[in-house]
């Protein structure tokens, strides 16, 4: 598979990734389906692996999801822009410091949302608590589900 095919999987799957975070777009199957790309341009036993291992954790995933509170953002008061903001910063926290880094980018990342708008540190706390009840744990499981395909597929890409 050349770079630049690639480089347009790898952006297919930050789509997807981000649209974890968004209601309505279905996050979950635009990773698996970079993922599938992948695998049928680069048809190896490492590929195959990884579109398997995808699979079973987004299907784990999804028959998890009732289990978990369901989103209701409006019940938590925080803006939209806070899960987003919460998203991006475990989206680059997984990366950075890798698996643990997403669930602590992604609650760091609200509280700073939460302290900024709410201007004090006990509020900030309490605000974050209440969004992670409300709506930030299913959110937090379905993107740290995806974070983990994205880094098998990362991995395979560069040391496979």
């Amino acid at each position: 598979m050349g770079t630049w095919q690639l480089v347009a999987v790898g952006l297919v799957m930050l789509l997807g990734l981000l649209g974890v975070l968004v209601p309505g777009v279905p996050g979950q199957a635009i990773v698996w389906a970079a993922v599938l790309w992948w695998s049928l341009e680069a048809p190896t036993s490492l590929a195959w692996g990884i579109l398997i291992g995808a699979t079973a954790m987004l299907l784990l995933n999804q028959a998890l999801k009732p289990l978990l509170p369901s989103r209701r953002r409006h019940e938590s008061g925080a803006p939209s822009r806070t899960l987003l903001v919460g998203g991006v910063a475990g989206i680059v926290g997984f990366f950075l410091v890798p698996v643990l880094g997403g669930i602590a980018g992604f609650v760091g990342g609200i509280y700073g949302m939460e302290r900024t708008r709410l201007g004090s540190h006990r509020g900030g706390w309490a605000s974050t608590r209440t969004v992670m009840r409300a709506v930030g744990l299913p959110v937090l499981v379905e993107l740290f589900a995806c974070l983990l395909v994205a880094g098998a597929w990362l991995g395979a890409v560069l040391w496979g």
